[in-house]
């Protein structure tokens, strides 16, 4: 049985991707775990050091101003905020 996101109570989180430089990919996650835990990030393109992140809508101010900061150190290009990719999976 599939069921429509919308048509229940779970809540999604924001859903980001970005570039991250490899050479600094465990300092920007690491980041995100000290600062509260504002995201889960792991890597969906090993290759192209691409991220994805998961993050609670409560805590989406904090993940930009981290993110911004990050933008400005260089170790982060290409924030985008893309619907949620679990949403579109069957995995309700």
């Amino acid at each position: 049985m599939t069921t429509n996101p919308s048509q229940t109570n779970f809540p999604f989180c924001s859903y980001y991707q970005a570039y991250v430089k490899k050479k600094y990919a465990w300092f920007v996650v690491g980041g995100l775990k000290g600062f509260e835990h504002v995201a889960f990030a792991r890597t969906i393109d090993v290759k192209n050091s691409i991220f994805e992140f998961f993050v609670s809508p409560d805590l989406e101010d904090v993940f930009l101003e981290v993110m911004k900061s990050f933008e400005k150190q260089v170790l982060v290009f290409d924030l985008k905020k893309l619907e949620n990719r679990l949403i579109k999976e069957d995995v309700l």
